[in-house]
């Protein structure tokens, strides 16, 4: 099996069966997955998702994975406190990682991954595979066309409209909502000169993180995060404003098939309909103004999975640099302090 991904999965939830699986599938001829790892608890009364995927082994003895020779690269996606415990295990074990967002709970503890893995002269990464969301991928591709000039504001939104959060107390929405688009703007603009974070709770000042707006500096352009859990119309997904035009994104969705219907998620890879395009207005290189809609880009999270590959067999660069990783969770855990502080 050379110059193959031979992975194990350390977990089996949505996070698995929606984001990494359906788009694996398409890779056959460079992808192989050898085990996936569950826990006797978690596989009691849970045994027939197993039987959808004949193909892979099932398994609750974790050694059995890690001592693999095959196994090349393991992919984490247990809760959020087990990252580091399993990417360290798996580096200590000389398997590649790739570990689900947040990569750690702190930059401290990422850097001792990155740190480790450089040492065992192995590769770790998060799963940023927002980066390749379909409405992300249209806004760069509008942004990197050149249309709209210098970059003047962009705003991200993910909002929701959830009055029963005003119950809500405790902290760790910043690692679950907040790491993908923050993640997306370093990962579009680079490291940000300056923050302003505003970061707090609706109802419980100090006691709850679930409403954020932090924006990054970039000499005279403004790119702003927002999160808010009292949204009843939906903003766009994404606002860009430029010298010479405009660029709205709508929200789009999940590409998966969420029917209640037993078997793997299906993605559909066809194109979306127009009402799910951008719209961009702009004025032309010969003083037109126009304003027409943009075809949204086919969103594919396996281009994560492309990018390991080329790492790998072809000495490319890693899609998320360790320094964006590092960032990204400083980022978090300044604006939970703040919010911690909040009164």
């Amino acid at each position: 099996m050379d110059n193959k991904l031979n992975v194990a999965y350390i977990g089996f939830g949505n996070s698995v069966c929606r984001y990494h699986l359906p788009y694996v599938e398409r890779r056959k001829d460079k992808i192989n997955v050898k085990y996936i790892y569950r826990r006797e608890e978690d596989r009691a009364g849970d045994e027939e998702r197993e039987t959808w995927y004949p193909e892979i082994e099932f398994t609750s003895e974790i050694d059995k994975v890690m001592n693999d020779p095959d196994v090349n690269l393991v992919v984490v996606n247990t809760p959020d406190a087990f990252h580091t415990y399993y990417t360290r295990m798996a580096l200590e074990h000389g398997k590649n990682v790739l570990c689900e967002k947040p990569f750690a709970m702190t930059a401290k503890e990422a850097q001792e991954m990155f740190d480790l893995a450089k040492e065992k002269g192995l590769i770790a990464m998060p799963n940023q595979n927002r980066r390749f969301d379909a409405d992300m991928a249209t806004v760069r591709k509008v942004i990197e066309s050149g249309v709209l000039g210098d970059i003047v504001e962009v705003e991200s939104h993910y909002d929701y409209y959830r009055p029963a959060m005003e119950n809500h107390k405790g902290f760790g929405m910043l690692y679950g909502l907040a790491v993908h688009p923050i993640d997306q703007i370093i990962g579009q603009f680079g490291m940000p000169e300056r923050m302003v974070y505003d970061v707090r709770s609706i109802d419980n000042p100090g006691e709850a993180d679930d409403y954020y707006d932090i924006d990054f500096h970039y000499g005279p352009m403004k790119a702003i995060v927002k999160t808010s859990f009292f949204v009843k119309l939906d903003y766009p997904r994404f606002t860009v404003h430029g010298k010479k035009g405009s660029f709205l994104m709508p929200a789009l969705g999940h590409q998966s098939n969420l029917a209640s219907k037993p078997g793997p998620v299906e993605i559909s890879f066809e194109p979306l309909p127009e009402d799910k395009w951008g719209t961009l207005s702009y004025i032309d290189d010969e003083g037109n103004d126009v304003t027409k809609k943009i075809p949204t880009e086919v969103q594919d999270y396996g281009k994560i999975y492309d990018n390991l590959y080329d790492v790998l067999f072809n000495g490319a660069e890693k899609v998320v640099k360790d320094e964006e990783v590092i960032r990204v969770l400083e980022i978090i855990e300044e604006a939970t302090q703040i919010a911690k502080e909040a009164k």
